[in-house]
């Protein structure tokens, strides 16, 4: 009996073209417009030499120690990755020129002392203004100490070329943070969910008011409750099917890194779709609306705990974590990204299996709920 209602509604499900394409091409073709949008996003972060000119006068000419200083972060002589500016020599009208057609950040004139001339705000002429003032500093104070003690300017030209970095960046893992990673993790999160179109669909289909198929299903010599269990072993394996298609896309099409736990990342997706088959029985069972309202209201849940798991915006994610934190323990779309990415980041499992726990027991919540509810109900005629 179990086999041939397994494999019937494995069928029947597999020829609904409409919820196979949301739960199986909708993820793969959102995935796609993804990695378009996103496989620059990291080099848009890496900087870019500032483009800046000197004014060459007369004291600019006379002042051997700030060109030193100049040509040890620009390309006038250092061409290294460490270079900071590019660097180009003009008179006051061609710098004012440069400046105006916004060929570059800011040129520096000397009258008197060093002046940033800037058209406007914004990090490249921040980074200017850093350079000139800690030039000024580190100038002033050695002129101040070779007046005292002249001896003392070879060791402190020696320091004035050396950057001392007191400060070290120490990971607790080998794996680099990328946020990148958990707009495609918000991704598996929202496939996971709309698991749910199935689940309210087989609650559908064992309720004699809401369908022809219920009805003959409440007049069959076997249990209803049974129908409906074997029914929903068969949306889940389904649904689950399309989440591990999913997952293989991302992996090997995109290369979106998931660890290099495999089982792991299949127990969360196990989880995760578990979790949205029983989500959608559980609103199925619960609103006594037609199927269109049912499936405006799993739309509306779904993209809700998707968009506040970062799907749309990363930050929201830690914006509701910080804001109202209990939402990361009640929001399954935050479960499942924070399983994924605990095991892309983190070395030790805790965060994880907490994660894969607390969807196991919504689960078994959502399915003791629907079956309380299913069990109650009697029809004074079909």
């Amino acid at each position: 009996m179990f086999f041939h209602i397994f494999v019937n509604r494995c069928k029947c499900m597999i020829r609904d073209k409409e919820l196979m394409f949301w739960t199986l091409m909708f993820p793969i073709v959102l995935a796609s417009l993804f990695g378009l949008t996103l496989k620059n996003t990291s080099s848009e972060d890496m900087f870019n030499k500032i483009n800046i000119a000197v004014v060459d006068n007369a004291e600019y000419q006379r002042n051997t120690a700030f060109q030193s200083a100049l040509s040890a972060v620009s390309d006038a002589i250092h061409s290294g990755d460490s270079s900071l500016f590019n660097v180009t020599l003009s008179t006051p009208e061609q710098a004012a020129e440069l400046l105006k057609n916004n060929k570059i950040a800011g040129y520096i004139v000397f009258d008197g002392e060093a002046q940033l001339v800037v058209r406007e705000s914004g990090i490249s002429q921040t980074i200017i203004k850093e350079f000139l003032d800690d030039y000024t500093h580190r100038y002033t104070t050695i002129s101040t100490i070779v007046k005292q003690n002249p001896h003392a300017l070879p060791t402190l030209m020696a320091y004035a070329m050396e950057n001392q970095n007191y400060l070290k960046e120490v990971s607790p893992t080998q794996a680099e943070p990328n946020t990148t990673l958990n707009y495609y993790y918000a991704l598996v999160a929202m496939a996971c969910l709309y698991g749910s179109f199935w689940g309210m669909k087989e609650v559908s289909a064992v309720q004699a008011n809401l369908s022809p198929q219920g009805a003959r299903v409440s007049l069959a010599p076997t249990h209803k409750l049974k129908i409906f269990g074997y029914s929903l072993c068969a949306a889940a394996i389904v649904h689950l099917v399309s989440i591990f298609i999913l997952i293989a896309y991302l992996s090997l099409v995109l290369k979106v890194d998931f660890g290099s736990d495999l089982l792991y990342v299949l127990l969360a997706c196990v989880a995760g779709s578990l979790m949205g088959v029983s989500m959608g029985a559980l609103i199925g069972a619960l609103i006594k609306k037609s199927e269109g309202i049912k499936s405006a209201v799993l739309v509306s849940v779904s993209m809700i705990f998707s968009f506040l798991a970062g799907l749309m915006m990363v930050d929201m994610k830690y914006i509701v974590t910080h804001a109202i934190p209990v939402m990361a323990y009640i929001n399954p779309a935050n479960l499942i990204t924070d399983a994924f990415y605990s095991l892309y980041y983190f070395d030790t499992y805790s965060r994880y299996f907490m994660n894969i726990g607390l969807l196991c027991g919504f689960t078994v919540i959502f399915y003791l709920i629907v079956y309380l509810v299913l069990r109650r109900q009697r029809y004074a005629s079909l």
